[in-house]
């Protein structure tokens, strides 16, 4: 491929004309390498469709048994939509895993419903029953609006005057989406080789309008005769004639070896496209692995499962056909004597198809008695025709038992059961039974794992933030509005430390620290976008941390579901009751039977929406187990016991009081009494003194 291409300076550029000429040599030698499984599908298809011929005539009716099998193994090996599982590859207490697993989860469930993915894998089901093929292709599209600058179309910013003139207007993603688009098994192709892995392009064929051609590629491709398949297919049948009307058939090819994607019209020597994948995928291809049905070690040529009983559908048309035609046999066939008279008119007339009971009166009565009267008819016997219907009939009864099974459809599959079998019986015939279509059901459940995989890569590389967060529901504040948050607290906390340290200097109590909000506390606990975003991006860290699965396509038991949530419950009731006990006598233990708690609810597939709940009620838990225990209250009796001895106390207590104030009035009287003593001796002195 050197010589299709020349290195200028910026990047590389492809010739289109050798790369178209290259692409349908390539893509002849792959249809050509499927010839032969094309056309015998073709034929299975129409056989399917009963599109072979009118069946208006005994002699062209045939046995419907492909569609009758094809009927029954339908909802055996997909019978619902798959749901995206996106969970902690390790079940440890992730924050930034855990909000970036419920995004991705929510947006691929939105994307699964807005591309309808149950009618595409059922189409997918039908080739892969029918054909042993089918596949899906994903792309990702976005709308783009022009983004508002700010700037008035008067001022002169706006019309070039400064700036890059003529330069691209900013435009921004208004919205954007992953596409999943249903492939028939015709309209896809790969290079021939033994495994997928050693597949080096795929390609799919899009019927596209002229229109559709001009808006994808441009003018300038139309113009130059790229668009113009000369040897562009139309159909074989007016059907598909009258559905490729007007349309060109294009071919988008993925070239793994020269990392390049190719888009050329069918029988066109000059590709309309040459450039690089539009999508960075881990495996390149922008489709999972086809699901396949019958495929050997040597090559990846499915083989349909009709094959394998074609001949004895064959025979079972063939004896339907003769049955029929000795049904047509099955009539009463009278031989009666002509010309003789009234006689043979009589016999006719009893013997009409239309005369259930008739009464014929016969003129000549002696001429037909002297004839032998019931005895003159003479009618054709029907036993052998009758023996050889009945053997017929069981010898195509047997071969619709090897029918069955060849291809594994159990009695139990489909319906037919003895009344004298066993409940224990049955599931054992059941269980045994499915045992043939649990590959197919693997098969179907593991594209479908595949395609979600695939969609998931998609929107963890291309999705915006906002896209995210508007399709999840889910609200994550930016690294820019934590900061901001934690700043606008620091302020805070500084502004009150200030307003301590005055408080404190004027002698006046401070005032409380002020608390964060409950709705702040709760944004400054949860991840950043910004931080889930970082995960998602990085495709080796994302596949080590978050693992993308889904639920089970096949029709699901309601009882072993009901039961499966039965004994969840039985079991978080059943520990709840036993740790309960245990965490009274050691609540140092809280922590370990919390954590064994979420290691056995891990385990139900049930127990995962209350994961979630379970680990905030056992941190809240685990935080009060190790807090420090209060006082115990007191009994009822305790408290009328101490509110008695306590108003025994203060009535000692003022009782002591009111000793203490009578004995300092004592002593302030003795006090006075004796200064009034000193004072009357001093006085009677100072008489004695004058005398």
């Amino acid at each position: 491929m050197e010589d299709e291409r020349t290195a200028f300076e910026g990047g590389q550029h492809w010739d289109p004309a050798k790369v178209g000429a290259h692409w349908q040599q390539e893509l002849e030698r792959a249809q050509r390498y499927f010839k032969s499984w094309h056309d015998r599908c073709v034929k299975i298809e129409k056989i399917y469709l009963d599109q072979q011929s009118e069946q208006t005539s005994a002699a062209k009716r045939r046995f419907p048994m492909l569609w009758a099998n094809t009927s029954v193994l339908q909802p055996a090996v997909y019978a619902r939509v798959p749901q995206p599982v996106v969970e902690r590859r390790f079940k440890d207490a992730e924050p930034v895993a855990r909000i970036a697993s419920e995004i991705v989860e929510r947006n691929l469930g939105y994307t699964g419903d807005e591309a309808d993915l149950d009618s595409i894998m059922r189409a997918v089901r039908d080739d892969f029953l029918l054909c042993a093929r089918g596949t899906v292709w994903l792309r990702y599209e976005a709308d783009f609006e022009p983004l508002d600058m700010g700037v008035a179309p008067s001022d002169p910013a706006a019309d070039g005057s400064s700036g890059e003139i003529g330069g691209p207007s900013m435009e921004a993603i208004a919205d954007e989406r992953v596409c999943i688009d249903y492939v028939h098994w015709s309209d896809f192709l790969h290079s021939p080789a033994r495994r997928w892995k050693d597949v080096t392009w795929v390609a799919r064929r899009v019927p596209m309008t002229e229109a559709e051609m001009e808006q994808r590629f441009g003018r300038e491709a139309m113009v130059s005769g790229a668009a113009e398949a000369s040897g562009s297919r139309k159909g074989a049948s007016q059907t598909e004639r009258a559905e490729n009307e007007g349309k060109t058939h294009v071919w988008e090819i993925w070239c793994k070896s020269e990392n390049y994607t190719v888009w050329i019209a069918d029988g066109s020597p000059v590709a309309l496209e040459v450039s690089e994948p539009p999508l960075e995928l881990t495996h390149f291809w922008p489709c999972p692995r086809p699901a396949y049905g019958t495929v050997s070690t040597s090559s990846l040529i499915p083989v349909p499962d009709y094959v394998y009983y074609q001949q004895q559908c064959d025979e079972i048309d063939l004896l339907t056909r003769r049955i029929n035609k000795l049904t047509d046999q099955l009539r009463l066939k009278v031989f009666y004597p002509s010309g003789d008279g009234a006689i043979s008119p009589a016999i006719e007339k009893a013997m009409r198809p239309e005369n259930d009971m008739v009464m014929v009166p016969i003129p000549e009565w002696a001429a037909f008695t002297d004839k032998g009267g019931s005895k003159a008819i003479v009618t054709l016997p029907i036993d052998e025709v009758q023996k050889v219907i009945v053997a017929c009939i069981a010898a195509r009864k047997q071969l619709i038992e090897d029918v069955y099974q060849i291809t594994g459809i159990s009695d139990i599959v489909r319906g037919d059961t003895q009344a004298s079998e066993t409940a224990t019986a049955q599931r054992i015939k059941s269980q045994w039974g499915s045992i043939r279509i649990r590959d197919r059901q693997a098969e179907l459940a593991r594209f479908a794992r595949d395609i979600i995989r695939l969609a998931g890569e998609i929107i963890c590389d291309q999705f915006q933030p906002e896209t995210l967060m508007l399709v999840s529901g889910i609200k994550l504040p930016t690294m820019a509005e934590k900061q901001q948050v934690q700043m606008q607290m620091q302020q805070i906390e500084m502004a009150a430390q200030q307003a301590a340290m005055r408080a404190q200097q004027m002698g006046q109590p401070a005032l409380p620290a002020p608390e964060m909000p409950p709705q702040l506390q709760q944004m400054m606990g949860q991840p950043t976008i910004d931080e889930v975003v970082q995960l998602l991006r990085n495709d080796s860290i994302r596949g080590f941390r978050i693992d993308i699965e889904t639920d089970s396509t096949i029709e699901p038991d309601e009882d072993a579901e009901k039961q499966r949530r039965m004994e969840f419950v039985q079991m978080v009731g059943g520990f709840m009751q036993q740790a309960g006990a245990m965490a009274q006598q050691s609540p140092m233990l809280v922590p370990v039977m919390v954590e064994t708690l979420l290691f056995a609810a891990r385990g139900f597939r049930a127990g995962r929406q209350l994961e979630s709940t379970l680990e905030q009620v056992g941190a809240q838990l685990s935080q009060a187990a190790s807090a420090p225990k209060p006082d115990p209250q007191p009994t009822p009796g305790e408290m009328i016991k101490l509110k008695t001895e306590q108003v025994k106390a203060g009535a000692e207590q003022r009782k002591a009081e009111l000793g203490v104030a009578q004995a300092e009035i004592e002593h302030r009287a003795m006090l006075e009494q004796a200064r009034g003593e000193a004072a009357a001796q001093a006085t009677d002195q100072m008489r004695a003194s004058y005398q």
